[in-house]
């Protein structure tokens, strides 16, 4: 698979069908999240079927954040060396995963 072109930091820089795949997740995401709050509102609703659609959101999340993290692996991590930054990358990409 080739590389993307760019190198910037702090640049969104993953394949076109990439950004595709983390949005619709996030789009799934979404819909999860608008069920849950209306699910919240009805008083009939059941408490697992909450959790359920809780899980289904966390699940589309965490593909989304998989298909962010492998572009950005491929598009600055395996290039930092030849570029000089590799600690900046590797100390960037830690802090960001502290919260996962």
């Amino acid at each position: 698979m080739p590389q993307p072109a760019c190198h910037e930091p702090q640049h969104l820089c993953m394949p076109e069908d990439a950004r595709k795949r983390a949005a619709r997740r996030l789009n799934i995401a979404r819909g999860h999240l608008e069920s849950i709050i209306r699910m919240l509102d009805d008083p009939d609703a059941y408490c697992v079927d909450v959790l359920r659609q809780i899980k289904a959101v966390q699940g589309a999340l965490s593909g989304a954040g998989e298909v962010v993290l492998r572009g950005h692996l491929q598009a600055h991590v395996a290039t930092a060396a030849q570029r000089g930054d590799s600690e900046e990358i590797i100390e960037e990409l830690m802090e960001a995963l502290k919260y996962t």
